[in-house]
C-alpha cells in the first residue's frame, strides 16, 4: 500500500498511509523524516476540545438515534458526527468511563476506541490543505510500461472511459489544481472526511502529502499531450481526503464517513490504498477493534448498495494475509507492541467482505517483493513497482507499493463501468476476475494454488483492452500463452496454427509479442511464415534494458495466411535469461 517515503512518526512506527511500511521507489523498506503538515494548525480551538479528548464509534440501529445522541451528551461525550443510514454516531469524550458507560446505555449495541491517542484540536477548527503553486511541463506524454503492461494504452484507442463514470480518491487528498488532473477532476462531489465529519469547503479535499495525488494520477491523468496518462483517461475523478493533516492517518471514523459519502455520491469506484488505523489488523475479540470492524463494515456495506465498489491495496509487508501470526505494528499512533493474532484479524478495508483486495506486481508478471499475498485473500493483481505518475504542485514523481497497484486495478474497473453502463459492483467485481490474465506461481514455494487463482496474483493480472470489450474478430487473431523458456546461447520457438483465413496474409499482420528477458540486446526475434520464410522484428537491440512487450508489423503479404507460424527466439550471450510469455498474430 504505502509507497512514499512517509517514514516513521515521532511515535516511532509508520502511519498507515496506504500499508504498514514505506517502500523506495526500487521497493524496498526506507526511513524518512517524518511528515509534515502542509498547513498550520488554526490559532483557535473550540471550547468543546480538552486534553484527553478520544474519538469512539457508538453502534446501534440504523435510523432515528435520538435517544443514544442524547444520552451520549448524558455521560460525558458530545456528538461529533452521526451516520443515521448505517447506525453509526461518531462521539468525543475526555473521561474514562465513558465507553463502559455508553456500553449499558439501552440501544446501543457496540462501542470503542478509535484511537489511543487525543483527537488534535485541528478536529473543531480544520485548516485548509495549501494550494501549492504550479509547475508547467513541456509537451509529451510517452506510454509507461505498467500501462502497456495492462494493455490500458490499446484500451484507450477503444474506450478512454466515460464522464459519466465518478471515480473516488480516498487517500491524503488530490491537487486538483495540477495540470494533468484538472480536466477531469469533479471538485462538487469532493470533500475532506478528515476526523470523520465531512468538509465541504471548497479545497478542504486537497493533498496533505503526496500520496493522493499520485494514484489519481494513474487512475485518470488526462490525455492532453503532456505528462502522463491515466489507465481510464475519460473519467471523473473526485477527492475525499481521509488522512489527517501532520501524519497522515486513517482512523475508523474518517473512513466510515468516505464510505457514507462516496455512496451518496455515486462513486462507481473508490480507491483505497491504506490501512484504517491505529491498528494494523483488527481482532473481534478486542472490544474496541470489534467496534472499528462492525462500524467500516456498515459503510462499505451501504456504498456498496449504492453502487460503489471498493478497492483495496493489500499492503507492503511481503505478509501472508492467509497464515496471520502476529502484529508488530500497532498500534501506531502511540507506542506498537508485538501481538499473537489469527485470521480472525483484519486489515481494514482490504480484507471486509465485497472489497477486492489487490497485490502488486514487480517487472512484468513476477511478484514485487514487498506485496502482501495470501490464497484466497488476493483478488487481482497489478503493476506496482517504480510507477511514474503526478504529484503536487504540478510535477511527477516515481512510487513502488500495492497502493501504486490498486488505481491500476481501479482504472479498469472504471472502464468496464464506462464499457457497460448500469453494471453493479458484484458484476465489475466478477468481471475483473475473469478477465485477468492467469499468471503462475514463481518458483517459491509461499505461491500456493493454480495458475488460474493462486496466493500471490489471485486471478492474475488486469486487463484494459479486455475491460472496454475488445474482443478479436473470429478467424483473424491467433495467440500462444504457454510459456517457453529461452536458455543461454539457445533458441526457442514458438507455434501457432492459423486456420480459416482466406488467402494471403496482409500486408500490415501485426505481430504481439511478449518477452520476459533482461538484457534484451542478447536477443534475436524472427517471425518463421509456414513457408520457412523468416521476417525479423528485433535483431539484439535495446542494450541492457528488459522484457520486450511490443507489437511488430510485418508485411506477410507474399505468405499464405493458413499454416503453422512460429516465434523464434535466439539467445546469443551468456548470464541473462528469460521466457517467451505470450505471443499473437492479428491478420
Amino acid at each position: 500500500m504505502l509507497a512514499a517515503a512517509l517514514g516513521a512518526l515521532a511515535f516511532g512506527a509508520p502511519a498507515a498511509l496506504a500499508g504498514t511500511q514505506p517502500v523506495s521507489p526500487a521497493g524496498t523498506p526506507v526511513t524518512s523524516a517524518p511528515a509534515k503538515a502542509l498547513a498550520a494548525a488554526p490559532t483557535s480551538q473550540s471550547a468543546t476540545w480538552v486534553a484527553g479528548t478520544r474519538a469512539y464509534l457508538v453502534i446501534t440501529a440504523a435510523g432515528d438515534s435520538t435517544a443514544v445522541r442524547n444520552a451520549i451528551t448524558a455521560n460525558g461525550g458530545t456528538v461529533f458526527s452521526t451516520f443515521d443510514s448505517i447506525g453509526v454516531i461518531v462521539a468525543h469524550s475526555a473521561s474514562a468511563t465513558f465507553a463502559t458507560t455508553m456500553r449499558g446505555v439501552s440501544g446501543v449495541q457496540q462501542v470503542g476506541a478509535t484511537r489511543t491517542s487525543d483527537v488534535p484540536a485541528d478536529a473543531y477548527n480544520p485548516a485548509l490543505p495549501a494550494n501549492p503553486a504550479q509547475s508547467t511541463t513541456p509537451a509529451g506524454e510517452p506510454v509507461r510500461a505498467d500501462m502497456s503492461q495492462i494493455k490500458a494504452d490499446q484500451a484507450w484507442a477503444v474506450n478512454p472511459g466515460s464522464a459519466s463514470v465518478k471515480v473516488g480518491i480516498l487517500d491524503t487528498g488530490v491537487d486538483d489544481q495540477h495540470q494533468d488532473l484538472a480536466p477531469n477532476f469533479n471538485a462538487a462531489d469532493s470533500a475532506s472526511c478528515a476526523y470523520g465529519k465531512p468538509d465541504t469547503r471548497v479545497g478542504a479535499w486537497r493533498d496533505v502529502d503526496t500520496h493522493g495525488t499520485h494514484v489519481a494520477g494513474t487512475i485518470a491523468a488526462a490525455k492532453n499531450g503532456k505528462g502522463v496518462v491515466g489507465v481510464a483517461p475519460g473519467v471523473k475523478i473526485s477527492s475525499v481526503r481521509v488522512a489527517e493533516p501532520g501524519n497522515s492517518f486513517f482512523f475508523a471514523e474518517n473512513t466510515i464517513c468516505a464510505f457514507v459519502w462516496s455512496g451518496d455520491h455515486g462513486f462507481k469506484v473508490t480507491n483505497n490504498s491504506y490501512y484504517t488505523d491505529p491498528w494494523q489488523f483488527n481482532c473481534p475479540d478486542n472490544i474496541d477493534q470489534a467496534a472499528i470492524i462492525e462500524g467500516v463494515k456498515r459503510a462499505q456495506e451501504y456504498a456498496e448498495g449504492k453502487g460503489s465498489l471498493q478497492v483495496a491495496a493489500a499492503g507492503n509487508e511481503d505478509y501472508d494475509l492467509a497464515h496471520k501470526t502476529t502484529d508488530s505494528a500497532s498500534p501506531n499512533d502511540s507506542t506498537p507492541t508485538t501481538r499473537t493474532i489469527t485470521n480472525a484479524c483484519l486489515d481494514i478495508p482490504t480484507e471486509l467482505p465485497g472489497v477486492v483486495t489487490v497485490a502488486a506486481n514487480g517487472t512484468g508478471t513476477t511478484k514485487a517483493s514487498f506485496s502482501n499475498f495470501g490464497q484466497g485473500v488476493i483478488d487481482v493483481a497489478a503493476p506496482g513497482s517504480n510507477v511514474y505518475s503526478t504529484a503536487p504542485g504540478g510535477g511527477y514523481s516515481t512510487k513502488s507499493g500495492t497502493s501504486m497497484a490498486t488505481p491500476h486495478v481501479v482504472g479498469v474497473a472504471a472502464l468496464i463501468a464506462s464499457a457497460n453502463p448500469g453494471i453493479t459492483p458484484a458484476q465489475i467485481r466478477d468481471k475483473l476476475a475473469t478477465q485477468a490474465n492467469d499468471t503462475a506461481c514463481p518458483s517459491d514455494t509461499r505461491c500456493t494454488g493454480t495458475t488460474a487463482n493462486n496466493s500471490f496474483f489471485g486471478e492474475g493480472q488486469v486487463d484494459a483492452l479486455k475491460a472496454v470489450g475488445a474482443t478479436p474478430p473470429p478467424g483473424k487473431y491467433f495467440e500462444n500463452l504457454t510459456d517457453f523458456a529461452i536458455n543461454d546461447n539457445a533458441t526457442v520457438d514458438s507455434t501457432i496454427t492459423v486456420s480459416g483465413v482466406t488467402g494471403n496474409a496482409p500486408a500490415t499482420l501485426k505481430v504481439g509479442v511478449d518477452i520476459k528477458h533482461t538484457y534484451i540486446g542478447d536477443l534475436k526475434v524472427d517471425l518463421v511464415a509456414p513457408d520457412g520464410s523468416v521476417y525479423t522484428l528485433s535483431n539484439r537491440a535495446g542494450g541492457s534494458t528488459d522484457n520486450i512487450i511490443q507489437t511488430f508489423t510485418v508485411n506477410a503479404s507474399s505468405e499464405v495466411a493458413n499454416g503453422v507460424w512460429t516465434l523464434r527466439v535466439n539467445d546469443n550471450a551468456n548470464a541473462d535469461t528469460g521466457k517467451i510469455d505470450a505471443w499473437n498474430l492479428t491478420f
